[in-house]
């Protein structure tokens, strides 16, 4: 089987508390939340490939990994080690891509590749 990632998914224990991260901290932009009334839901703008959200869920705590591509890791790098935890600093890898993993506030992993 062949597939095509369109859509990630993490959930976070605190909507706004999550959303305020992802902006204020990784500069992501809030691309509309659901439902308008009472959000438990934001998805976020991307550029190319899968695009990426975040769901309150406070009873069903589930952790993952998701990379995203930039252009410029060593600068993406810079900006934000000193502003997160750090699952693996930035490093080169033996497949010839270089890249670093933080956390978010609900501990899942985020991988940012040079793309």
């Amino acid at each position: 089987m062949k597939t095509r990632l369109t859509h990630v998914r993490a959930n976070v224990s605190n909507l706004e508390k999550s959303i305020a991260w992802y902006e204020e901290v990784l500069g992501f932009e809030n691309d509309g939340v659901w439902p308008p009334d009472n959000p438990t839901y934001v998805g976020f703008r991307s550029e190319e490939g899968a695009t990426f959200s975040i769901m309150e869920a406070k009873n069903n705590k589930s952790y993952g990994r998701f990379n995203f591509a930039v252009k410029d890791v060593d600068e993406v790098w810079e900006r934000l080690k000193d502003k997160v935890e750090v699952v693996e600093p930035i490093f080169d890898t033996p497949w010839g891509t270089r890249k670093f993993t933080i956390k978010d506030l609900d501990g899942n992993e985020l991988g940012f590749v040079k793309g």
